[in-house]
């Protein structure tokens, strides 16, 4: 008997659910054909791949090497599937952005490129620079953008732009000439764990302020622009993300003396991606109009 795709996808989902009810639900299978699909599969190894521990299958020695082994033979076949089934201008492409990508420049080139290709379907995902990254290695995005750093051996990098990281608040007062250091004892929003945003302003200050007074972390940009309009703190942001506020004055631009933050925007995906027509044609399309976007603003 030989192994099947449908083998090693059931294989990969319960290795990555653990139990059976809940693969069984995703996959809309008998507990029981899944238990059989497992058992035929070990059968045809000629060895167990998991041990059977609490009511759950756990794998064993010889299937995580089986696991490393197949996981990327097997993307790689469902991305040659995909390939031949799409046209470059035909089909879907799974996109993940980071917060100020996908709130600020992707809508543009999704819009655009769809308006183009109307036959075409972009799939956006939205999340920090580590939930992006984790997207790509685990194979549920075809490419990412991201703007904090990338240090994956599984996932490849390209640099698309440069952003610059202003210090603002609301507060026209506060909005006055100093150094960073002299800010550090004042109230600070910043992004959540695992922001580039936030990995980006820490790195750059952190040779000038031993401790920073962070008194709230948030997960969206769009939340901490409105917490900044009713309290007297600073934030951390894009540039990008905060233009409008600045130019109509809800916002103020802190003059922070010798500091200059920058950060670089990334498009990734897997070392392993197959790049088809379609990935290919979207890809050169984004990079062109994320540069194009950076260079009006």
């Amino acid at each position: 008997m030989n192994i099947t795709l449908r083998q090693i996808e059931i294989f990969l989902n319960v290795v990555e659910k653990g139990h059976l009810t809940q693969v069984s639900k995703e996959m809309d299978l008998s507990q029981s054909a899944i238990s059989m699909s497992i058992k035929e599969l070990e059968t045809t190894i000629g060895r167990p791949l998991f041990d059977r521990i609490n009511k759950r299958l756990v794998l064993n020695e010889v299937g995580r090497s089986f696991h490393k082994e197949i996981k990327p033979l097997y993307k790689k076949v469902i991305d040659i599937q995909t390939e031949f089934q799409n046209t470059p201008n035909k089909g879907i492409v799974r996109v993940g952005a980071s917060t100020t990508i996908v709130d600020y420049i992707m809508p543009q080139i999704v819009c655009s490129y769809m308006d183009s290709y109307p036959e075409v379907r972009i799939s956006l995902k939205n999340g920090n620079t580590k939930n992006i990254i984790e997207m790509v290695r685990e194979g549920l995005i075809d490419v990412g953008f991201v703007e904090g750093s990338v240090d994956d051996p599984e996932v490849l990098k390209e640099k698309v732009g440069i952003d610059e990281l202003v210090v603002v608040t609301a507060d026209a007062e506060m909005a006055k000439s100093c150094y960073i250091d002299s800010l550090a004892d004042e109230k600070w929003i910043l992004r959540e764990q695992g922001s580039g945003t936030r990995e980006v302003f820490l790195n750059c200050i952190k040779d000038k302020v031993e401790s920073l007074n962070i008194f709230l972390e948030l997960g969206h940009t769009e939340s901490i622009k409105n917490i900044l309009r009713s309290k007297r703190c600073f934030a951390c942001l894009s540039k990008i993300a905060v233009e409008k506020e600045l130019a109509d004055g809800r916002l103020h631009k802190v003059d922070v003396k010798k500091f200059e933050c920058h950060r670089e925007f990334y498009m990734i995906y897997h070392k392993n991606k197959f790049h088809s027509g379609l990935f290919d044609k979207f890809t050169f399309f984004a990079k062109k109009m994320i540069t194009q976007i950076l260079e009006k603003k």
